[in-house]
């Protein structure tokens, strides 16, 4: 397995030079010509190994077949989104391959930048390995170039190898973190799979086939205008009305206050100014009725505010995001069998967890393809304490592998 750790880091590396963090401030798609070009890059190079049947969709989306060497063989697919994050860090990622044995790690030492137990200790169990970090001014894109790493590896092999395997599709889709949009633009006749995985996300072993039901929530405020001195009566200051619209969210569950199945209301956005204001909310929750409540809710405030304040034109837009995977399982969940079954042979314990978040299988579930994920080995997505360890790389890997040969 050395010589395919080094093929997963090296691909990984390359995959991550190329700077592809979406862009939620607009709505073309793919949102950023990085994610196109990290697209391009991954059809020619499947073309180079001798897979043709390649296709870069308008919207930046990469199809690909891997022809099947056993007519028999159930149809499987793989797919990862080729977004990084903007969590306001750098666009360009620099990573680098240091040892944990247990003392604090400098990631930086020009910005002082470490990283320790103290502060994050899942590093434990990772004593004595070696793991893959970013240089502290950006995340480190194993979310989820890791997971391109590992399908462009696979493709590789399996054709280097000669491993009998039957048709397996490939789909690289552009701005999951931006919504899902990518996945949600999947025409699923180009993508014929029995059963289908994204690989994003969470440590060794874990697999998710429930995710959080999301929305959005935009509160546009336009207030009035005054100078101060003839402001009495006359000014409404939007950027108040802001400040009680928060308010009135810190008793209904927040991210940093909840865990587990709790839902939240995270304000993800603020913008001001005299004149105007907007606050930008995430709605989470796993139980569809409780996040319809939270919807709800939200409308509930925004009467309670122009009634408190009729002067000010304020207006609450909701938008749905994406949905449970849960609530899309039907009685098919051979996909789900067959994942724990290669864990179980792999001797790699299941850690089955409601992930407080979404993958691109949320979008696809609902189309009708049951999608559970599983794990790349990293921690920390969207933080510049991203980190992988690279046994838990080559385990992801060998997970992809190992399903592939459930038929052959």
């Amino acid at each position: 397995m050395k010589e395919i750790e080094q093929k997963l880091i090296a691909n990984f590396k390359r995959y991550v030079a190329i700077s592809s963090q979406s862009d939620g401030s607009v709505s073309t798609l793919p949102s950023s010509e990085g994610q196109r070009t990290l697209a391009t890059l991954l059809c020619n190079e499947l073309n180079s190994i001798g897979y043709s049947e390649t296709e870069l969709l308008e919207t930046g989306i990469a199809l690909a077949r891997l022809p099947g060497t056993n007519p028999n063989a159930k149809k499987i697919g793989f797919i990862a989104h080729l977004d990084t994050v903007d969590v306001g860090l750098s666009p360009d990622i620099s990573p680098q391959i240091l040892r944990y044995e247990g003392e604090p790690l400098c990631l930086n030492a020009d910005e002082n930048i470490m990283i320790d137990e103290i502060s994050h200790p899942e590093l434990s169990k990772y004593l004595g390995q070696d793991i893959l970090f970013s240089d502290g001014t950006s995340v480190l894109g194993a979310d989820d170039k890791s997971a391109i790493a590992v399908m462009m590896t696979l493709a590789h092999e399996i054709k280097a190898a000669n491993i009998e395997h039957g048709d397996i599709y490939f789909a690289f889709v552009p701005d999951e973190e931006t919504g899902l949009r990518g996945a949600k633009a999947l025409p699923l006749e180009k993508f014929p799979v029995d059963y289908c995985y994204t690989i994003d996300c969470c440590e060794r072993g874990e697999v998710i086939y429930e995710t959080f039901n999301a929305g959005t929530a935009v509160l546009d405020i336009s207030g009035i205008t005054a100078h101060p001195m003839s402001a009495k009566n006359v000014l409404v200051n939007p950027n108040l009305i802001a400040a009680d619209f928060i308010d009135l969210l810190r008793d209904h569950g927040l991210p940093e206050q909840t865990e587990g199945r709790e839902g939240y209301f995270w304000v993800t956005d603020i913008q001001g100014n005299q004149n105007t204001a907007k606050v930008v909310v995430a709605i989470r929750d796993f139980v569809q009725s409780q996040y319809d409540d939270r919807k709800a809710y939200l409308q509930s405030v925004e009467t309670l505010l122009k009634h408190k304040h009729p002067k000010a034109d304020i207006s609450l837009t909701l938008t749905d995001v994406y949905s449970n995977i849960a609530q899309a399982m039907g009685e098919d969940i051979e996909a789900l069998t067959r994942l724990y079954r290669v864990l179980e042979e792999m001797e790699i314990p299941a850690k089955t967890i409601a992930m407080r978040g979404g993958t691109d299988g949320s979008a696809l579930s609902v189309k009708g393809l049951f999608t559970p994920n599983f794990f790349t080995g990293a921690h920390n997505f969207h933080s510049r304490f991203e980190f992988l360890p690279i046994p838990s790389f080559v385990d992801s890997y060998r997970v992809a592998l190992n399903l592939i040969k459930v038929d052959a």
